[in-house]
């Protein structure tokens, strides 16, 4: 029964929060906030709901180390497992915001999280004024971007007003809003299904809570960005932006941690200190030279970073056996 209600939870993650996004794009779109608004802020937010809510859920019931290792996981599942994927499938260029704006924020907010874990408190822990700390910086970036956004030419404005226009009566917002309620039921009972058997799993196999939150919870709550992305790839889209899955690293850092801690401070144990958020940092800052070298993301890179991500499992899941 342990591991029907483990599929069943991540199942139910993935589909709630597919029904979240859809239902907040829709009642969005009614009210005429614009499509980059959406997806700087809706559609980040929702995609970031199945961290948020294993996280919060986690830190509530006794297992912080669930919820920070949920976040360091996804983290490195995000550049090294989704992203790694994506580029072997079909290569991927990197646009300018990218390297001069997404990748130094993603690097600032995991330094500022190292930090906030190693310092100002009694163990190691993230405060509650951390967390406030960490999702007002994350506020003050999305204010930036929309600000950033809205230097437009009068006619480019107009263009946009009547799109939203159009879009605005094209949206059932019953359904919108039916569709936001089911996604936020399916997150909640989604959460506890998981949280419940991750538990038993780590008890029975003698495995680490974080271990498990590093490992499958992380790997689950990735699986939306790893399917878009691959999917995408296969479509040879190649307007897939390496920023989406950056950004993602800063959502589920500034508002994941941020909000959590908020909620209720994080334990964090000195080993995800001293090892796992070691390579979380070492991926990302690994990821700028990747960026910088050559027009494009290309296979090699894709399977070096690929490789990264099976020795880090592997020597993860060894350690928890040892």
């Amino acid at each position: 029964m342990t591991y029907l209600f483990l599929v069943l939870g991540l199942a139910t993650l993935i589909v709630g929060g597919e029904f979240l996004v859809n239902g907040a794009v829709g009642i969005a779109k009614k009210f005429h906030i614009s499509t980059l608004v959406i997806g700087m802020t809706v559609i980040s937010f929702g995609t970031s709901a199945p961290e948020l809510i294993v996280s919060i859920k986690a830190a509530l019931s006794g297992n912080p180390e669930i919820a920070i290792g949920n976040v360091i996981g996804s983290n490195i599942a995000n550049i090294a497992l989704v992203l790694g994927i994506t580029v072997i499938i079909f290569p991927i260029v990197v646009d300018r915001n990218s390297k001069i704006l997404d990748w130094p924020m993603m690097m600032g907010a995991s330094f500022l999280f190292f930090l906030f874990a190693l310092c100002f408190g009694e163990g190691y822990r993230i405060q509650r004024w951390e967390g406030m700390v960490l999702f007002g910086l994350l506020l003050a970036f999305i204010y930036y971007l929309i600000a950033s956004s809205r230097k437009k030419t009068k006619k480019a404005i107009n263009e946009e007003e009547k799109l939203l226009d159009k879009e605005s009566e094209k949206v059932n917002m019953p359904k919108a809003i039916g569709s936001l309620l089911v996604g936020l039921v399916g997150l909640y009972f989604g959460a506890e299904w998981l949280l419940e058997s991750a538990v038993d799993l780590a008890t029975q196999f003698g495995m680490s809570k974080a271990t498990i939150g590093i490992t499958i919870i992380a790997f689950g709550t990735s699986v939306p960005e790893l399917v878009t992305s691959g999917v995408a790839a296969f479509k040879k889209e190649t307007d897939i932006s390496i920023g989406n899955l950056i950004g993602s690293n800063i959502f589920n850092i500034m508002a994941v941690i941020g909000i959590t801690a908020i909620v209720k401070p994080i334990q964090v144990t000195e080993d995800v200190i001293s090892y796992d958020m070691i390579w979380m940092l070492v991926i990302a800052l690994g990821l700028l030279p990747l960026m910088l070298i050559g027009k494009k993301l290309g296979r090699l890179k894709g399977v070096m970073l690929f490789g990264t991500y099976v020795v880090y499992i592997t020597l993860v899941v060894m350690a928890s056996q040892s």
